[in-house]
């Protein structure tokens, strides 16, 4: 077997990407997309024609239209893969839980409206205070959430507390902080992004929390193999090209051991020990905004596409 085959021995894999025919090539069980992929897509002639419809039929209506280009993006996946599709809440509503809640449930609507059960729909929420929060009420109501922009064990523990359905740590973008700082390559193991994952996978082990945890955001396929056993990884499509290329053996190295003793959770964290925790760590301080500010600068950028076509019309 390849890589990609061996690692979906022990992790659901899922694809990172907007692009359909990488979702059909690899075959995984789930797909998540953010609003950079999604704007990625929508420059390609092949994904045009669900921007104009988006467009065309919320023409009389600008703040409809990007909800409904997300849920058709969605709509599209969910015929390709068979689990879930993660779908993003505007990066801008991520210090805002009210608003953060109502889109939640908007997007849930309309997803329903297609006749698409929530099931299958995770709605994917920036792991600020705020967005945490929201998360705990969308949960509630039986809205699965994955917590996105994850840098650190305080936003996992503060998540696992909230009961989210799941965590999407970036590993990437972690690795990519401490290289620049300390001017080091790291592989395999002593990878900071691949260290991050373990010690919050351990962490849920040890005092029994459900919440799912999905490696992203890598960088190489040495990431994705030292993480191997871990719920979920989401992997864009070419390193799962390159893990298709590779018959290196791929061995579990994460586990949840269902006999092992299980401790009693510490008391619940309080909105002031999570932001200093956050504030402690100063590259999960500067990842988490510099993320939110990228997302806001593609989701600015794909407004633009929608009112030049909404102008041509």
């Amino acid at each position: 077997m390849n890589q990609l085959e061996q690692l979906k021995q022990y992790t659901t894999v899922v694809a990172d990407t907007g692009d359909f025919e990488s979702m059909r090539a690899f075959a995984p069980r789930d797909a998540t997309t953010n609003p950079s992929l999604i704007l990625k897509a929508v420059k390609k002639d092949e994904y045009k024609p669900l921007l104009e419809k988006a467009v065309h039929d919320n023409r009389w209506n600008q703040h409809e239209i990007m909800d409904h280009l997300l849920v058709a993006f969605g709509a599209e996946i969910l015929k390709i893969v068979p689990g879930r599709v993660s779908t993003e809440v505007d990066a801008g509503l991520s210090f805002d839980t009210q608003a953060t809640i109502d889109k939640g449930r908007k997007l849930i609507d309309l997803y329903g409206r297609a006749r698409i059960p929530r099931e299958r729909i995770l709605i994917k929420i920036a792991s600020t205070w705020e967005g945490i929060r929201a998360a705990e009420v969308l949960e509630r109501e039986g809205i699965r959430c994955n917590m996105t922009l994850l840098f650190s064990l305080p936003q996992a523990i503060a998540c696992a507390e909230a009961n989210v359905r799941l965590i999407s740590p970036f590993v990437g973008r972690i690795y990519d902080w401490y290289k620049k700082a300390e001017g080091t390559e790291f592989t395999g193991a002593d990878d900071p992004g691949v260290q991050s994952v373990r010690s919050i996978y351990d962490y849920y082990s040890h005092f029994g929390y459900k919440t799912e945890v999905m490696g992203a955001s890598f960088r190489n396929t040495s990431q994705i193999i030292e993480l191997a056993g871990c719920d979920l990884l989401t992997i864009s499509p070419d390193l799962l090209k390159k893990l298709t290329e590779s018959d290196e053996p791929v061995t579990r190295k994460l586990t949840r051991e269902a006999t092992q003793e299980q401790a009693s959770p510490p008391p619940r964290t309080s909105e002031k020990d999570f932001r200093f925790q956050l504030n402690e760590s100063a590259m999960a301080t500067e990842k988490l905004a510099e993320g939110i500010r990228l997302f806001c600068a593609d989701t600015h950028t794909l407004n633009r596409m929608i009112d030049e076509m909404r102008s041509a019309i």
